[in-house]
């Protein structure tokens, strides 16, 4: 990829609310199931962001938005595109967050979109972002952005539902401009199983399972796996071979291997499962960052990564970093971004 024929980023901005829940208090919410030195080691949670009273998602994406507008000193009226990797459990249903975001930080001569790929939304929308910007002449600054706060879902007293403990709440953002001479992304790769797209999700308040009188109080606690045996197999047989898969391909069509990489950006899962991973790479763990501290905000985990990369000095020019995700439907993806 030549330097007049690129997408690169410009930086990031993050929002968190104030409460935190603890490893304790995920403890006590799973009634001594899951004890707190588990919660810690197994999980990796040390404690998350969960949202107060205001901390709406669409909200908390402006808040993020704004974050990265301050940081990167864009003018909001630059921006020529907003991609909203904002969940779809937001202030009011059928409303467009990507407009709500436009308004609400003055991006006046923006249009913007609402996509939606799970937890691997981020990894979908910069390539997206980078496509659309080299494409098209009138596309020259485009803002990546979302806020989540999926926890609200979770039924800790739900065994199954472990893996998904760590949901916690924030928002991130990031901006691309054409040919920024920096911090450039040079590959991606996606890769879906639609077999899985109904093994998990929430249950009650869409179509199929309406809410009523008699449901609404475990409506509101629903997110579950529908076929919990079916994800699991499947995943174990495919999981690790696409997200490998996607990383490869990714570096392939950057010019790079394996060896290249210097920095992963993978989003929160088990402590076991994230060393497997770096070990497989051949990277030591601080050429990542664990988010024990954060737990899991779906698809802002890459953002929020990059972002304290950065702040760390884990991410420097010539930092060739790896975002990694991966996002119930079922979803594989990955970017290579070389940075400076």
């Amino acid at each position: 990829m030549t330097q007049t024929n690129h997408a690169g980023i410009v930086g990031t901005g993050i929002y968190f609310p104030r409460p935190r829940m603890s490893a304790a208090e995920i403890s006590k919410a799973t009634g001594g199931v899951w004890s707190e030195q588990a919660v810690i080691e197994k999980l990796g949670i040390v404690s998350k962001p969960i949202p107060g009273p205001e901390d709406g998602t669409q909200e908390m994406g402006a808040k993020a938005a704004l974050d990265c507008l301050k940081n990167t000193g864009v003018d909001a009226a630059d921006i020529d595109l907003i991609l909203c990797i904002g969940e779809e459990w937001k202030e009011y249903p059928l409303t467009t967050s990507a407009l709500y975001i436009q308004d609400r930080i003055g991006a006046v001569n923006a249009w913007g979109i609402d996509v939606q790929n799970r937890c691997c939304t981020c990894c979908a929308a910069i390539k997206m972002a980078a496509d659309m910007l080299i494409a098209d002449p009138e596309i020259n600054t485009a803002m990546i952005v979302g806020g989540y706060r999926n926890g609200d879902f979770v039924d800790y007293t739900d065994k199954d539902m472990s893996m998904m403990y760590d949901l916690a709440a924030g928002a991130g953002a990031m901006i691309l401009k054409k040919n920024y001479g920096k911090n450039m992304v040079l590959g991606s790769h996606i890769i879906a199983d639609g077999s899985l797209a109904r093994t998990a999700g929430v249950k009650i308040g869409g179509i199929c399972e309406p809410f009523s009188s008699d449901n609404i109080e475990a409506g509101y606690k629903s997110l579950k796996l529908f076929d919990a045996q079916k994800m699991k197999d499947r995943l174990n047989e495919v999981s690790m071979p696409n997200w490998y898969k996607c990383i490869d391909e990714s570096l392939r069509k950057g010019g790079m291997t394996r060896a290249d990489i210097s920095y992963l950006a993978v989003l929160h899962f088990k402590r076991s499962a994230h060393l497997a991973l770096l070990k497989e790479l051949g990277l030591r763990e601080d050429q990542s960052i664990y988010l024990e501290n954060y737990g899991h905000l779906g698809q802002i985990d890459q953002i929020l990564s990059i972002h304290l990369g950065v702040k760390s000095g884990q991410i420097k020019a010539g930092t060739n970093i790896i975002t990694l995700a991966a996002g119930i439907g079922y979803v594989w993806a990955a970017n290579l971004i070389r940075w400076g």
